[in-house]
């Protein structure tokens, strides 16, 4: 992972409840590196931890354990007002998720890029009017073309959304039972059980593209 933009190094985050037991309410782990000039499409069931998944990359909520570093730069060292010049998180219709502070700015790290390196979509809403889609997937590439790395997270519902993930995405994840695992295109994604168990209706227009 020396050659990665993105590092997860043993990054996991565990939610528990109850005042006494404290027993574990929700666990992601995920130990992974990613180079940048790629688009990685992200997908998993609701509640599985894609968007707690976006807001540690983004230094919105720091890990129970491990490092997300950008560059080298672990990004919840970095000033808060700067970390979006790391990596940064639109939420639905592309507005910027926020943070609060738990440290004196002064006391940490400049961010060393000017500009985000990572950009995180989580669940972008797609127009079909109007060439809409043409011009986010163009945003994407051209993104993707200055050696950024991007993430669009998608909750497929209709086909139009696979078509899309086919198109664009390079890689792909699936966010389930406390993991997160890679794969390397739609077709390989879409033949994994648990993954044609969320997709429903859709894993089969996800799968391999019939020869012409």
């Amino acid at each position: 992972m020396t050659d990665a933009l993105l590092v997860l190094d043993g990054v996991g985050k565990v939610y528990r409840r109850g005042l006494l037991s404290r027993e574990t309410a929700f666990r992601l782990e995920v130990d992974r590196g990613f180079a940048g000039r790629q688009i990685v499409g992200v997908l998993g069931p609701n509640g599985a931890g894609k968007t707690t998944l976006f807001e540690m990359i983004a230094g919105s909520n720091p890990p129970t354990q491990g490092q997300v570093r950008i560059a080298g730069q672990d990004i919840h060292r970095v000033r808060p007002r700067e970390r979006d010049r790391l990596a940064i998180h639109y939420h639905q219709s592309y507005q910027v998720r926020r943070f609060r502070r738990t440290r004196l700015a002064w006391t940490m790290e400049r961010a060393a890029s000017p500009y985000p390196l990572v950009h995180l979509f989580d669940e972008p809403q797609f127009n079909t009017q109007d060439g809409y889609i043409g011009f986010m997937l163009d945003f994407f590439r051209r993104l993707k073309g200055e050696g950024r790395l991007v993430f669009v997270c998608l909750h497929p519902t209709a086909p139009f959304q696979i078509d899309i993930l086919r198109e664009i995405c390079d890689r792909f994840l699936f966010v389930a039972g406390g993991e997160v695992r890679g794969f390397d295109d739609l077709a390989a994604t879409a033949a994994d059980p648990a993954v044609r168990r969320y997709l429903g209706a859709l894993a089969d227009h996800a799968g391999p593209e019939p020869n012409p």
